[in-house]
């Protein structure tokens, strides 16, 4: 059995003490950045306003967030293509308007109560806007990795969008820089990461790669056979396309899921020694965690930051923050 992350209390919790056992990889090396996935996302509901303030408090080097754009245009940190999972309401993401979003309640279905501290149940939707001004509120650097979702209706507009609200805020698309953020931008769709490309400094984008079929999605009892086998083709297309931008190099960041990293070791092995920065998600464990710093990997996104975090200093000097 690994030795997991089974709390989300206190960093002094029996949970953390656990994750304090000799670590098994060289100790004077910088320890990997960590990025809060969609927030502190095991402690609140995900992409909400408690999980990002939550994601500062407990010191993650950064945080990553998934856009998609609504009906009228507004780019909102939203996973699923539908809002059925985490709101009350139904329907797809680019079916309904920001102030449609703005009503619905994201944050209950958790089950944890956000503290007043975190703001009201109203105020935890969050835009791109939204969480930038979180960020440079919060004032010290960080790291804000951004998933561009697809596919979607609106196609690259989602890219246009986002870059033009970065820009519209201060964003050097040379350094990436923006006051104290360091933005970087992922995507699983290479035709995303080739656009990005065009604009964007390599180093700062990363290409996401995994091993999903059409077995592994959440909706495939819906899908028909004909539908199931579109699907099929699309998810081949998509990661042949994505092994292409990696092998050629046009990716200063490579993101694998971390079941991809322990199916295909020698693979990510050569794409690390090719010079490429390895972002891993989603690491909620030792084991894991352990099984990716052996490999090299310098970027860890997790669910739960204060446990990684608590454990990673215990073993390693802290890394050179993303924006210091």
């Amino acid at each position: 059995m690994r030795a997991a992350f089974l709390q989300v209390g206190p960093v002094e919790s029996a949970a953390v003490k656990e994750m304090s056992i000799e670590p098994q990889h060289e100790p004077t090396a910088a320890r990997p950045v960590v990025y809060a996935h969609r927030g502190a996302s095991a402690r609140w509901a995900e992409h909400t306003r408690a999980a990002y303030l939550q994601a500062l408090e407990d010191g993650s080097d950064g945080v990553e967030c998934d856009l998609r754009l609504t009906r009228d245009g507004h780019p909102v940190l939203w996973h699923d293509d539908d809002i059925d999972r985490t709101s009350d309401g139904t329907g797809r993401v680019a079916d309904v308007t920001l102030a449609e979003m703005s009503r619905l309640d994201v944050s209950s279905w958790k089950g944890a109560a956000i503290p007043l501290r975190f703001g009201a149940p109203s105020e935890q939707l969050l835009t791109l806007d939204d969480l930038l001004d979180l960020l440079l509120e919060h004032g010290r650097p960080i790291g804000l990795a951004i998933e561009l979702k697809h596919p979607i209706p609106q196609g690259r507009q989602l890219e246009k969008t986002v870059l033009g609200t970065l820009k519209r805020r201060g964003l050097d698309v040379r350094t990436c820089r923006l006051a104290n953020i360091t933005v970087s931008f992922m995507s699983f769709s290479a035709e995303a990461v080739n656009y990005l490309l065009a604009t964007v400094n390599r180093d700062h984008v990363c290409q996401l790669i995994d091993d999903v079929s059409v077995h592994d999605l959440r909706t495939k009892e819906l899908l028909g056979p004909v539908m199931r086998l579109i699907v099929s083709r699309y998810l081949r297309r998509l990661f042949s396309e994505a092994n292409v931008v990696i092998n050629k190099r046009r990716v200063g960041l490579v993101g694998p899921g971390l079941a991809y990293l322990r199916r295909h070791p020698r693979r990510v092995q050569r794409w690390r020694d090719a010079g490429a920065v390895l972002r891993v998600w989603t690491v909620d464990d030792v084991d894991d965690a352990r099984y990716c710093i052996d490999r090299g990997v310098r970027e860890l996104t997790t669910n739960r930051p204060a446990e990684l975090l608590a454990w990673l200093r215990a073993a390693q000097p802290d890394p050179a923050v993303p924006g210091a």
